[in-house]
């Protein structure tokens, strides 16, 4: 168990990516604060976590473009567990759309969603990996920072300041003992994968099922990835096999992208 008795935070847990993530980091022993704006399936989630993998999971109901819920979510850690050890930062999908459909509202939310919502949640939980000297900052980004999708623009523009915070949080917290990564997700078999598809779809007069054939094909792997493999790679970041690791960010996309 490569995380016994830590406390772990996993944001936009309910389903998806966050739901695989929380399920691998109980798996590894860890304790689990979970948050997301559905509590029902938190709680299930929770339930289900406790049960299979004999550890504690505190689902806290939590909308992230809120600043007082971002805090709330920090304060039932420290309630619960006293400490924080590690932070796995993910978020729900903006608004998809191209540049001239997106409203100044929408890049409002964007920046709230994508970039505000990481800000806060580390200005809370850091002076308590400080003060311990150990901790994990693990943000999940989106491989759209290599290869940008044409009809995802907020993301596209948005989600690159992660990688900043990154490199800027690495070079500034590696004295505290304080390790920083982002993780470049490629296609993901989650809801928002499957929404994109079917708006494609939709588009051009086509099947669900021909769209997705035709993203398997552009993996060299040949297949969707499975939240569970991010909660892997989590996982191993959060853990002392990764101690010589900060500052770095891993696509994990099957080989889809193409640059460099």
């Amino acid at each position: 168990m490569l995380l016994k008795d830590r406390v772990s935070i996993v944001t936009a847990a309910s389903r998806g990516i966050g739901a695989g993530v929380a399920t691998v980091l109980a798996r590894e022993g860890s304790n689990l604060v979970i948050a997301a704006r559905n509590l029902e399936r938190l709680e299930g989630l929770a339930k289900q976590l406790s049960s299979q993998y004999g550890v504690s999971v505190v689902p806290v109901q939590a909308d992230l473009t809120r600043r007082e819920d971002v805090r709330k979510i920090v304060d039932e850690a420290l309630r619960h567990f006293g400490k924080v050890d590690i932070l796995a930062y993910n978020t729900g999908p903006p608004k998809p759309g191209t540049f001239l459909e997106l409203t100044e509202d929408d890049w409002d939310y964007g920046v709230k969603l994508l970039l505000m919502s990481a800000v806060w949640i580390t200005k809370d939980v850091l002076p308590y990996m400080i003060e311990r000297r150990w901790g994990r900052l693990i943000y999940i980004t989106s491989s759209t920072l290599k290869q940008p999708i044409p009809t995802l623009t907020l993301s596209n523009v948005i989600r690159i300041s992660l990688a900043g915070l990154v490199k800027t949080l690495a070079y500034q917290l590696g004295k505290y003992n304080i390790l920083v990564n982002g993780i470049m997700q490629g296609y993901i078999d989650t809801e928002r994968v499957r929404e994109v598809a079917e708006a494609r779809a939709k588009r051009e007069g086509r099947s669900l099922d021909e769209i997705l054939r035709e993203l398997e094909r552009e993996i060299p792997l040949g297949r969707i990835g499975k939240p569970e493999e991010i909660g892997e790679l989590v996982a191993f970041l959060a853990s002392e096999k990764a101690s010589y690791i900060t500052g770095s960010l891993i696509l994990i996309d099957g080989g889809r992208t193409l640059c460099i």
